[in-house]
Protein backbone atom coordinates (compact mmCIF):
# COMPACT_ATOMS: atom_id res chain seq x y z
CA UNK A 1 0.00 0.00 0.00
CA UNK A 2 1.34 3.42 -1.00
CA UNK A 3 0.05 6.86 -0.15
CA UNK A 4 1.02 9.76 -2.37
CA UNK A 5 0.71 13.00 -0.41
CA UNK A 6 0.16 16.21 -2.38
CA UNK A 7 1.42 19.06 -0.19
CA UNK A 8 2.07 22.80 -0.41
CA UNK A 9 5.83 23.13 -0.69
CA UNK A 10 5.74 26.84 0.18
CA UNK A 11 4.09 26.35 3.60
CA UNK A 12 6.69 26.05 6.40
CA UNK A 13 4.50 23.94 8.69
CA UNK A 14 3.43 21.69 5.81
CA UNK A 15 7.05 21.17 4.73
CA UNK A 16 8.10 20.47 8.33
CA UNK A 17 5.47 17.73 8.61
CA UNK A 18 6.50 16.21 5.27
CA UNK A 19 10.13 16.23 6.45
CA UNK A 20 9.12 14.34 9.61
CA UNK A 21 7.19 11.81 7.55
CA UNK A 22 10.10 11.42 5.08
CA UNK A 23 12.46 10.63 7.96
CA UNK A 24 10.11 7.93 9.26
CA UNK A 25 9.23 6.48 5.84
CA UNK A 26 11.63 3.52 6.13
CA UNK A 27 9.18 1.11 4.47
CA UNK A 28 8.60 3.44 1.49
CA UNK A 29 4.83 3.52 1.96
CA UNK A 30 4.73 7.26 1.29
CA UNK A 31 5.47 9.41 -1.74
CA UNK A 32 5.55 13.19 -1.61
CA UNK A 33 4.51 15.59 -4.36
CA UNK A 34 4.74 19.37 -4.13
CA UNK A 35 1.58 20.82 -5.69
CA UNK A 36 3.55 23.93 -6.67
CA UNK A 37 6.04 22.04 -8.85
CA UNK A 38 6.11 23.41 -12.40
CA UNK A 39 5.17 20.06 -13.94
CA UNK A 40 2.66 19.01 -11.27
CA UNK A 41 -0.49 19.34 -13.38
CA UNK A 42 1.00 17.47 -16.33
CA UNK A 43 2.09 14.60 -14.08
CA UNK A 44 -1.13 14.51 -12.02
CA UNK A 45 -3.97 15.66 -14.30
CA UNK A 46 -6.60 14.13 -12.01
CA UNK A 47 -5.59 16.39 -9.10
CA UNK A 48 -6.97 19.92 -9.36
CA UNK A 49 -4.17 22.22 -8.11
CA UNK A 50 -6.66 24.82 -6.83
CA UNK A 51 -8.52 22.19 -4.81
CA UNK A 52 -5.22 20.76 -3.55
CA UNK A 53 -4.27 24.24 -2.30
CA UNK A 54 -7.49 24.43 -0.27
CA UNK A 55 -7.32 20.96 1.31
CA UNK A 56 -4.59 18.33 1.58
CA UNK A 57 -4.97 15.60 -1.05
CA UNK A 58 -3.63 12.06 -1.07
CA UNK A 59 -4.04 8.99 -3.25
CA UNK A 60 -3.94 5.60 -1.58
CA UNK A 61 -2.94 2.84 -3.96
CA UNK A 62 -2.78 -0.90 -3.36
CA UNK A 63 -0.83 -1.57 -6.54
CA UNK A 64 1.49 0.60 -8.61
CA UNK A 65 2.15 3.87 -6.73
CA UNK A 66 2.99 5.62 -10.00
CA UNK A 67 -0.41 4.79 -11.48
CA UNK A 68 -2.80 6.93 -9.45
CA UNK A 69 -5.78 5.96 -11.61
CA UNK A 70 -6.38 2.89 -9.43
CA UNK A 71 -6.12 4.77 -6.14
CA UNK A 72 -8.56 6.08 -3.59
CA UNK A 73 -8.62 9.86 -3.11
CA UNK A 74 -8.25 10.96 0.52
CA UNK A 75 -8.67 14.53 1.74
CA UNK A 76 -7.62 16.61 4.73
CA UNK A 77 -7.14 14.83 8.02
CA UNK A 78 -7.85 11.48 6.36
CA UNK A 79 -4.54 11.97 4.50
CA UNK A 80 -2.75 13.01 7.69
CA UNK A 81 -4.12 10.04 9.63
CA UNK A 82 -3.24 7.54 6.91
CA UNK A 83 0.28 8.96 6.43
CA UNK A 84 1.12 8.77 10.13
CA UNK A 85 -0.46 5.31 10.36
CA UNK A 86 1.71 4.05 7.50
CA UNK A 87 4.87 5.13 9.32
CA UNK A 88 3.59 3.75 12.63
CA UNK A 89 3.62 7.02 14.57
CA UNK A 90 1.21 9.53 16.12
CA UNK A 91 -1.50 6.96 16.74
CA UNK A 92 -3.43 9.58 18.72
CA UNK A 93 -4.47 11.18 15.40
CA UNK A 94 -7.00 8.34 15.05
CA UNK A 95 -9.08 10.13 17.70
CA UNK A 96 -9.63 12.94 15.19
CA UNK A 97 -11.40 10.48 12.90
CA UNK A 98 -13.93 9.30 15.51
CA UNK A 99 -17.48 10.21 14.39
CA UNK A 100 -18.32 13.02 16.84
CA UNK A 101 -14.82 14.49 16.99
CA UNK A 102 -14.35 14.18 13.21
CA UNK A 103 -16.82 17.00 12.42
CA UNK A 104 -15.00 19.46 14.70
CA UNK A 105 -11.52 18.30 13.69
CA UNK A 106 -12.34 18.68 9.99
CA UNK A 107 -13.55 22.25 10.51
CA UNK A 108 -10.44 23.08 12.53
CA UNK A 109 -8.28 21.57 9.75
CA UNK A 110 -10.07 23.65 7.08
CA UNK A 111 -9.43 26.77 9.17
CA UNK A 112 -5.75 25.82 9.33
CA UNK A 113 -5.62 25.14 5.57
CA UNK A 114 -7.15 28.54 4.77
CA UNK A 115 -4.78 30.33 7.14
CA UNK A 116 -1.67 28.14 6.92
CA UNK A 117 0.68 30.94 5.90
CA UNK A 118 -0.38 33.18 8.80
CA UNK A 119 -0.29 30.27 11.25
CA UNK A 120 3.14 29.25 9.92
CA UNK A 121 4.34 32.79 10.54
CA UNK A 122 3.12 32.64 14.16
CA UNK A 123 4.99 29.37 14.81
CA UNK A 124 8.08 29.73 12.63
CA UNK A 125 8.50 33.43 11.91
CA UNK A 126 8.11 32.65 8.19
CA UNK A 127 4.89 32.75 6.22
CA UNK A 128 6.48 30.96 3.25
CA UNK A 129 9.50 28.75 2.77
CA UNK A 130 12.41 30.91 1.64
CA UNK A 131 13.60 28.62 -1.18
CA UNK A 132 10.07 28.31 -2.53
CA UNK A 133 9.32 32.02 -2.35
CA UNK A 134 12.24 32.54 -4.76
CA UNK A 135 10.73 30.05 -7.21
CA UNK A 136 13.15 27.16 -6.64
CA UNK A 137 12.27 24.84 -3.80
CA UNK A 138 15.19 22.82 -2.45
CA UNK A 139 12.93 19.99 -1.34
CA UNK A 140 12.88 16.95 -3.61
CA UNK A 141 9.93 17.00 -6.00
CA UNK A 142 9.08 13.38 -5.34
CA UNK A 143 10.80 10.90 -3.16
CA UNK A 144 10.10 8.00 -0.88
CA UNK A 145 12.26 9.43 1.90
Amino acid sequence: MTLTVFYDGSCPLCVAEMDQLRALNTQNHLRFEDILAADFQSRYPTIDPAAARSILHGILSDTDPLNNADGQLLLGLDVTHKAWSLVGKKRWIAILRWPVIRWFADRAYLFFARNRYRISYLFTGKSRCEPCSKGACVLPRSSSK
